[in-house]
């Protein structure tokens, strides 16, 4: 298996690469690798036994000599991910690689929520939170849910502040808060956290 990926949405990437390769695999950092390196990484065995190796290579656009030879190894008898952040479709490795039919899979950069968007949920979530979650399952898939989060604090704040520091308020900051830890601490899904936030927003 050999595979490419690209784009900005590094969350979407790595649920993929994970999907793929499962939790251990091997990973390599495409700039500091030497033409001599590829063969022992494309065809070379595992230290650690028999069979295919997992093998994540990140960033070879940046090494121009390495990118352009990798055509020469997609043939691996191994499972390997090429992992580009940016790819350059300009460059002679990149169009030797969709000429010779190699798959490429993008993941396009996450928009940043408006901020009228988020004011209607956080307002929704209020009254009504399973309505509140209806309108993020809507749009959560091309939207970045940290940009979503930090702009739900700007929210709440706006709204302790207009209130003149009432209970309410200051509850709903302190659940912000809490999700806040949750979402640099757990490995739950960003997006989950939040939807769980607005489902008990209203009764904070």
């Amino acid at each position: 298996m050999f595979k490419i990926f690209y784009g900005e949405n590094r969350l979407e990437a790595e649920k993929k690469i994970k999907a793929l390769l499962g939790d251990s695999y091997e990973v390599f950092e495409g700039e500091n690798l030497e033409l001599t390196d590829l063969p022992s990484i494309f065809r070379g065995t595992s230290l650690f036994g028999a069979g295919a190796r997992k093998i994540l290579l990140k960033e070879m656009g940046a090494n121009s000599a390495a990118w352009e030879k990798i055509i020469d190894y997609t043939d691996t008898e191994h499972e390997v991910v090429v992992w580009e952040t940016k790819i350059d479709k300009r460059s002679a490795g990149y169009k030797r690689l969709k000429d010779a039919g190699v798959e490429m899979v993008e993941f396009p950069a996450l928009k940043k929520p408006e901020m009228n968007l988020v004011f209607g949920i956080l307002d929704t979530a209020l009254r009504d939170g399973p309505k509140a979650v209806e309108t993020v399952e809507k749009i959560e898939t091309d939207q970045d849910p940290y940009m979503f989060f930090g702009l739900l604090v700007t929210q709440a704040l706006k709204r302790y502040e207009n209130s003149g520091a009432r209970g309410k308020e200051k509850r709903v900051l302190k659940e912000l808060a809490k999700l806040d830890m949750q979402m640099k601490t757990t490995g739950v899904e960003p997006w989950m956290l939040v939807k769980s936030f607005l489902l008990r927003v209203k009764d904070v």
